[in-house]
């Protein structure tokens, strides 16, 4: 300690080109200290090093004889938690590890000798699996689709495993082909077609077209393209085509919905044919009530079409309701020229005519000033006579309800039954 006490009355200058990992960063990382200060504590610390028998025992010694030691401030010895800067005279029960650990400054973290990090590996390792038990000299590897090997040494790179998935491998499933080449398929044939063979190609666009019909056709959840099951069969099926998701299959759906709306919109405008209406109302087990607006038309080939123009939720059955309802459909389809409109007998349809003879007639697209306007269901009238006269027969309706109620209320019943009606 006292060797190194008069290293600090006449420090020896270390150049700073010795600092191997030094930086200016460092030493602004302790506070207080100047260049010449951070060298004389790095060649303190290097003797306490090498003499490492005075750690067992150290001396105490009171900050302030550290008379030598130039621009050491407040903030510098608080670094140090065994050093005092306010008495001359301190005393240390602190053990030797505490002392050492004090004594000795953490080394900032040094920039050289890091590993460079290495370069990713190429793609096609995720399509070609490594030969076990083959020839460390001459690795060879192969093809997960066909199974053809080829060497996989490192010199020579992977060039040639990339041109066999490209152009060789005929399984290979993400391959990209000429997309004018076409495949040739069978279809359903019209009476207008001499033949049912078609060269189709592949069309991302077109397969998300049908997956959307799909969908409302066969009325699936949008859920369905998330399923495994389908997925998987598209993966065989149509390699190429990746499957949407519901939320993705949700927008395809209303925009089909939209170009649909637009189409019909020209139809009805374009043709000037009149349109008949259907409607009618209900409410659903969970109290809320619904109504629905059909229109029927004949288009330009005589053929008869049926469109569903709205499907809402309604305040309530009250006739002016449901006509403004109505109105504001038709308002919003620009359907003006409208033949009929039937209802079921119900009162409050009466009173929604009403205000839809007012509202076209003021369009002026009636015909004989909507005299013929109102039409009645006759399926509802049918219902309302059978079920007039299925009263009469109502005891005898409940006692057979009652008996087949009885045979098939257990397998063993049902099976006495059967034996007996043998």
């Amino acid at each position: 300690m006292a060797s190194a006490h008069s290293l600090f009355q006449n420090p020896a200058p270390v150049p700073a080109s010795k600092l191997t990992g030094l930086t200016a960063s460092t030493v602004d990382f302790y506070p207080g200290l100047s260049i010449s200060s951070f060298n004389n504590m790095l060649m303190m610390m290097m003797m306490m090093a090498s003499a490492h028998s005075l750690f067992q025992n150290p001396a105490p010694v009171a900050a302030s004889k550290l008379t030598g030691l130039t621009g050491l401030t407040a903030s510098t010895v608080g670094f140090y938690p065994d050093m005092d800067s306010g008495n001359d005279t301190e005393t240390h029960n602190t053990s030797s590890e505490s002392v050492a650990s004090a004594s000795l400054l953490p080394l900032p973290p040094s920039s050289f000798g890091k590993r460079k990090p290495s370069r990713k590996p190429s793609m096609v390792w995720d399509h070609y699996e490594k030969i076990e038990n083959s020839d460390p000299n001459n690795p060879r590897c192969k093809c997960k689709y066909c199974g053809v090997d080829y060497a996989c040494n490192s010199k020579y790179g992977t060039s040639t495993l990339l041109n066999h998935l490209n152009h060789h491998c005929k399984k290979y499933p993400y391959r990209v082909q000429d997309k004018k080449q076409k495949i040739l398929t069978f279809r359903p044939q019209n009476e207008s077609d001499g033949s049912n063979l078609f060269a189709v190609g592949f069309n991302k666009e077109a397969c998300r077209l049908a997956c959307a019909k799909m969908i409302i056709l066969d009325e699936l959840p949008f859920s369905f393209v998330e399923g495994r099951g389908f997925r998987i069969f598209c993966s065989v099926a149509c390699p190429k085509f990746d499957p949407p998701s519901r939320r993705t299959i949700v927008r395809d759906i209303y925009a089909l919905y939209l170009d649909g709306k637009l189409q019909l919109k020209n139809t009805f405008s374009l043709n000037f044919q009149r349109i008949s209406l259907t409607t009618d109302t209900w409410t659903s087990i969970q109290n809320i009530n619904y109504m629905s607006l059909t229109a029927h038309y004949i288009d330009s080939n005589w053929m008869l079409h049926k469109r569903i123009l709205n499907f809402c939720v309604i305040p309530n059955h009250k006739g002016k309701t449901i006509g403004k309802l109505i109105g504001n459909c038709l308002y919003e389809w620009g359907i003006k020229r409208v033949f009929t409109i039937t209802v079921d007998n119900a009162f409050a349809n009466n009173v929604a005519i009403e205000y839809i003879k007012r509202k076209l007639n003021n369009w002026k697209g009636c015909v004989l000033d909507s005299d013929h306007l109102h039409m009645r269901c006759c399926a509802h009238i049918v219902n309302l006579i059978v079920s007039e006269g299925l009263r009469e027969a109502h005891d005898s309706i409940a006692s057979i309800h009652n008996a087949v109620r009885y045979v098939r209320s257990s397998p063993a019943i049902l099976q006495k039954f059967k034996e007996y009606a043998a």
